[in-house]
């Protein structure tokens, strides 16, 4: 028993089926019908009314006990229902003929039709002029104070209770009594408050539902239903019943308060449940039918009424703060440092939220006007902002709630608002509010511990409803769902300054990265050319002379190492690029056919274009010694390349080669050596060294920390080389161009000299070259070519009149540019396939072998 006290929690009166009880109050019938009119369940007091016993009625037609017009009746009744929760209402109504009359309630629940009814009273009044008159004098009320309290005064005018509240439910689900009606001598329960518990959650949901519940009689016993266990009748939701009888615990607690009977007619003002009209009796009461529907029309118009004023004063309210908005905008827009000051920005946002400060967290960085917490509390409340909701507006009278146990003291401020004016990084206005210590009034302990009664394993309701006072520390006067909409207003007019303030500073960047990006692609081209006129120039210089063409082919290999190093320095914009990539391009362009042999692991890391240059020729002349007369010149050798960051952030590079022959320190330091021993040192301020061990060669580099960055993502922490790069040297393609006349359009001489030469080695029968659009486009109308290269910028002209030619008849062509991806194309060759200058023999062979399909 004691464990099961333990588990114990308010929440028992939430599970408790109060919509299904299986019985009603004795003061009315029930008969529930199924949708042919056919009795299935009625309530066991049914022959008290009508003399006719429940046997006598159950699987009979309703039609051969009620008469005629009565049945007519009922049935409009149940056309008119309209809605889940719909209630008709019959008055006076003769159901036994020459019997006395009822008046019926009428409603639907699942498949059957349930029928309530009472005696009637034959006092009916003027509804309309009732109700008219009571909300004649609420209209009268100068403020919200008196319009509740003159609300509760009508509604005890009316019914006659001893005593009636007008009850408002608090976010947490507590309520406070806001106004009071009551007969002298009994005292007052103006101002306490009661705990969520006293109204379990389901009981709150059938208050939305059934909006006038009413109990005549505490100690009057319960009718149950008829019958009590055929094909589950018993189990008839009365949500919408008038009659349901009520919660045994619900019972206990109005005994527990001493009143005999009790009335609630909810107030739902915009589809919630604001709160109720709370009717005590200190002995059994009944009001008419007729009464309760007039009171139940009352409170939906006082209902109305009240959300109108509601409505009123936040309308106003929301107008002063929208002007406070515009001036803001307005004041920002003509001087936009006024943001950054915090006194003049706490001035204007209190103006719209009552606050004791404010503090102001835009990229790291902050600044306070007011009462606010210090700085390292300050840091921990944003930290607990971001594990929020982004862009949503936060706010708790409560501080401590949102921080860590071991969080720094937020004292003197409570509770706070946050305004995000930014998702990333998430950047926050922050209006704080002081701690407001008051004392809470309740009606009994809200926390006294549950303990068993006598309806079980149930929470017993309090014993006690003398006032108990509660001081409340820790927290602040609560944000109003007026100031959080105001706040959300707020919001969007900083965030429309800020993004206009973004958009500002946007544009100038990107106006920065347009030339920037202008300058680097016009640099790439020129750099390209100008590679590609050297090596054209060496190229068509060297003799038949096996040595000097031995020596062409050195100074090629290594001018085009530079060239691929400039384009990818290039393509990432003129910025840091991924040192494994270089070392890919090295080795399928020298060793591709010994790839297995040669392995690399590191971590990820990006070079400088500085470094990124140098290592490029660095790694070139170790590829390329390694395939010649190294340990990749067999198939025994290997050789591996593996770095490293040191703590300080120094990149070590190891080239160690093994299994080839035996290697010899040279009698003399070439070209190629120099670059290896001497180019990290020289131009980048690291060291090197290299080590002619007999058993195979090896080196070390050492790259400062000031030519290195740390790579965003990495595949994976060995590079694996897997098939040679085609626009690196290899052996020439064959001779797929034959017989086949190519059109070459190419500003530069030496250019096109060399491109010419290389269409002949791929074995083109002729090639046409012009350097300029209109000799091109004279040569088309005499001459049809095979297929056309055609470089994009031809001095201060353009080769897209060419291509359009090209495209009318139907001849297959290609682009050249030295821009490569920063080439932007028209939209009609938006898909063209280009090739990127310098040309080679194997960026050429690969792109006009895929522009004819081999």
């Amino acid at each position: 028993m004691d464990e099961l006290a333990g588990k114990l929690d308010l929440t028992n009166c939430d599970r408790e089926p109060i919509h299904i009880p299986g019985t009603i109050q004795p003061f009315g019938f029930l008969i529930a019908v199924a949708s042919d009119w056919l009795i299935g369940c009625v309530s066991e007091n049914i022959e008290r009314f009508l003399g006719l016993s429940p046997e006598r009625l159950i699987g009979q037609p309703l039609a051969e006990f009620f008469p005629a017009k009565t049945l007519h009746d009922l049935r409009n009744r149940v056309a008119m229902l309209r809605g889940a929760d719909a209630v008709e209402r019959v008055y006076d109504a003769e159901l036994t003929r020459g019997g006395p009359h009822f008046d019926i309630a009428i409603h639907l629940s699942g498949s059957l039709i349930v029928i309530e009814a009472e005696p009637a009273t034959g006092d009916y009044r003027d509804a309309t002029g009732t109700v008219r008159s009571m909300m004649s004098r609420l209209d009268q009320t100068p403020d919200l104070r008196a319009f509740l309290r003159e609300g509760a005064r009508q509604v005890r005018g009316l019914l006659g209770y001893d005593r009636v509240m007008v009850y408002k439910f608090s976010p947490d689900g507590s309520g406070e009594v806001m106004a009071e009606a009551a007969k002298t001598g009994i005292g007052s329960f103006l101002g306490l408050h009661y705990p969520a518990s006293d109204i379990p959650q389901q009981a709150r949901l059938l208050y939305l539902r059934n909006q006038l519940r009413i109990i005549t009689d505490i100690k009057a016993t319960s009718v149950p239903l008829y019958p009590a266990s055929d094909r589950g009748m018993h189990h008839i939701d009365l949500s919408l019943s008038m009659l349901r009888s009520v919660s045994p615990i619900h019972i206990e607690y109005l005994k527990n308060m001493g009143v005999g009977a009790s009335m609630s007619i909810s107030i739902v003002v915009d589809g919630v449940l604001w709160g109720l009209f709370a009717c005590h009796h200190y002995s059994p009461r009944l009001p008419t039918f007729q009464m309760r529907s007039v009171a139940e029309l009352f409170a939906q118009m006082f209902s109305m009424r009240l959300e109108s004023r509601e409505r009123r004063e936040i309308v106003e309210y929301e107008r002063k703060a929208r002007d406070i908005s515009d001036q803001l905008l307005g004041a920002v827009a003509s001087d936009e440092t006024l943001l950054k000051d915090p006194d003049w920005l706490a001035d204007i946002l209190t103006h719209a939220i009552p606050a004791d400060g404010v503090g102001v967290w835009i990229n790291g960085s902050y600044a306070f006007s007011g009462t606010t917490p210090n700085q390292a509390a300050f840091r921990q409340i944003v930290r607990a902002l971001n594990g929020k909701a982004a862009g949503k507006i936060y706010a708790t009278d409560h501080i401590g709630a949102l921080l860590r146990n071991d969080a720094p003291e937020v004292a003197p401020v409570a509770g706070l608002l946050a305004i995000p004016i930014s998702r990333s990084p998430r950047d926050y206005v922050v209006l704080f509010r002081t701690e407001l210590i008051r004392s809470v009034r309740w009606a009994g302990d809200p926390h006294k511990p549950a303990k068993f009664g006598p309806n079980g394993p149930r929470l017993t309701p309090r014993e006690s409803f003398a006032e108990w006072k509660e001081l409340v520390q820790g927290r602040s006067k609560q944000f109003t769902s007026s100031e959080l909409r105001v706040a959300e207003t707020l919001r969007a007019t900083l965030i429309e300054v800020v993004l206009r303030l973004a958009d500002e500073a946007a544009a100038e960047r990107h106006q920065a990265n347009a030339r920037q990006e202008l300058l680097i692609a016009e640099l790439n081209h020129r750099v390209r050319n100008i590679l590609g006129v050297i090596r054209g120039l060496i190229r068509q210089s060297q003799p038949d002379d096996e040595a000097v063409k031995e020596f062409v082919k050195l100074v090629d290999g290594r001018i085009h190492a530079l060239a691929r190093a400039h384009n990818q320095i290039t393509d990432d914009h003129w910025g840091p690029a991924p040192f494994e990539t270089l070392i890919a391009a090295e080795a399928a362009a020298f060793a591709s056919d010994r790839v297995e042999r040669l392995s690399a692991s590191g971590p990820p890391v990006l070079l400088n274009p500085q470094a990124y240059s140098s290592m490029a020729l660095v790694m070139h002349e170790l590829v390329t010694n390694a395939t010649k007369y190294g340990a990749l010149s067999n198939y025994d050798g290997r050789a591996r390349i593996e770095w490293q960051r040191t703590k300080g952030g120094d990149l070590i590079v190891t080239w160690k080669e093994s299994g080839g022959p035996e290697v010899q320190k040279p009698k003399r330091k070439g070209f190629g050596t120099t670059i290896v021993e001497r180019s990290v040192p020289y131009d980048l301020g690291g060291a090197a060294e290299a080590h002619y061990d007999p058993a195979g060669f090896w080196a070390q580099f050492t790259i400062p920390a000031r030519h290195v960055s740390e790579a965003r993502s990495f595949a994976g922490p060995v590079l694996k080389f897997k098939r040679p790069a085609l626009n690196h040297p290899q052996e020439p393609p064959p001779k797929f161009l034959a017989d086949r006349k190519v059109l070459l359009v190419e500003d530069s001489l030496i250019i096109s000299l060399d491109a010419e030469d290389i269409l002949l080695r791929l074995g083109a029968e002729m090639v046409t070259t012009h350097a300029t659009m209109d000799g091109a486009l004279d040569h088309l109308d005499t001459e049809r070519p095979a297929l056309a290269i055609l470089d994009i910028n031809l001095g201060d002209q353009t080769s897209y009149p060419i291509a359009d030619r090209l495209l009318e008849m139907g001849v297959p062509f290609i682009f050249a540019s030295g821009y490569g991806e920063q080439a932007s194309l028209p939209m009609e060759h938006r898909n063209r396939l280009m090739v990127q200058k310098p040309y080679t023999l194997e960026n050429v062979a690969r792109t006009l072998a895929e522009l004819v399909g081999i």
